[in-house]
């Protein structure tokens, strides 16, 4: 039986950054994978780093969480591909336009850069765009990321400071000095940390966590030339609702010279087959935004599976009823961008010490199901 500081099972890049800001704490860790580091929910993400103010724990997660990523951007290695493009929230009438002076207000409230652009100077910033649209919000500090190299990044760094990386190993139980592996080997450790996203009930069946459905489609090279990720401001109602499946507007250039483009919500549904139907509204949707996209070719249609909680927000601290086992874990498609914030504040709380940001809003505890 070998033993650890720490061991974090799920090697998603939640998982990956906790052990890399663990490891340079000077923490034993071993981070566990059943599959390959970043292999899982990870690989299927846009990779976008967006702070999002849909409430405000929401808003102090994400915008933490981008700083975090833009004080590291000058060590990520260039296949990361950190593109700090930013976003543009587009809107299609004056309802949506007028909206925006809010969203500025939350934005700035939070130390997020934000500004207003009217409708010509938004086609001046994006040419590519429908002329139907009447202005947009611009958040110059978002980036983007390709989520998959950016954990083995952080995972080889944690490597690097002494983690032992265990891929391939699949974890059949947690207990309260380690954890046993299908192998039947145990390892032991003085903290567990359970950061397997949309696996994770399956290892701690009370947990809040279902699973949303996501497709997305990247084109071929010598797509429209876009040079924001470009969301579209009825994406927060139309695509963030719980009931039934929905669609909206989201593009990201890539610096391969292709587009990526989502995005669908499907709650509750854990198959990952491609739905045509479904993609046919995505970019039926898209094509609405974009009109140059009809003359494009697919060159890849994969979907994910996002680990959603019944608020929005991620568990972030300590199991109410299992002190020893530790939560990162329910990230819905936030992952990528609060996996910087998220390993500092889980970190912090087995360290025992105060975050930047209030760490209550993300606390297990707030769920009764944990209580029972």
């Amino acid at each position: 039986m070998s033993a650890v500081d720490c061991v974090i099972v799920g090697g998603g890049i939640v998982g990956a950054a906790l052990a890399d800001v663990l490891c340079a704490e000077g923490m034993s860790v071993a981070l566990v994978e059943a599959r390959s580091i970043g292999a899982g929910t990870t690989a299927c993400g846009m990779g976008h780093l967006v702070a999002m103010d849909d409430n405000a724990p929401e808003l102090a997660l994400t915008a933490w969480s981008v700083a975090l990523w833009r004080e590291l951007r000058d060590e990520l290695p260039m296949a990361v591909e950190y593109d700090a493009c930013g976003t543009l929230w587009l809107a299609t009438d004056e309802e949506e336009l007028a909206a925006i002076a809010a969203k500025v207000a939350s934005y700035r409230g939070a130390g997020v850069r934000a500004e207003v652009l009217d409708a010509a100077a938004l086609r001046e910033a994006e040419p590519a765009l429908t002329p139907n649209l009447v202005g947009a919000l611009r958040v110059p500090d978002d980036a983007v990321v390709y989520p998959p190299l950016a954990a083995l990044h952080f995972a080889r760094r944690a490597q690097q400071r002494g983690a032992r990386l265990m891929p391939g190993c699949p974890v059949a139980a947690l207990r309260p000095d380690g954890v046993v592996l299908e192998n039947g080997e145990v390892l032991a450790a003085g903290h567990v940390v359970l950061a397997a996203g949309v696996a994770s009930p399956r290892l701690c069946p009370d947990l809040p966590i279902s699973p949303r459905k996501g497709h997305l489609l990247i084109t071929r090279r010598g797509a429209p030339v876009v040079r924001h990720q470009l969301v579209e401001l009825g994406y927060l109602k139309s695509a963030h609702g719980s009931d039934g499946a929905s669609v909206a507007f989201n593009a990201q250039p890539r610096v391969t010279g292709q587009l990526l483009l989502g995005s669908s919500r499907q709650p509750g549904v854990g198959s990952g087959q491609v739905e045509p139907a479904i993609l046919e509204r995505m970019l039926k949707r898209a094509a609405d935004f974009l009109p140059g996209l009809d003359a494009l070719q697919a060159l890849r249609v994969w979907t994910g599976l996002r680990p959603a909680t019944p608020d929005g927000l991620p568990l972030l601290g300590p199991h109410p009823r299992k002190p020893w086992l530790w939560l990162a874990c329910g990230h819905e498609g936030l992952g990528i961008t609060t996996a910087t914030g998220s390993a500092r504040l889980v970190a912090d709380q087995l360290l025992g010490r105060a975050s930047a940001i209030d760490a209550r809003p993300y606390a297990p505890s707030r769920f009764e199901a944990l209580h029972a």
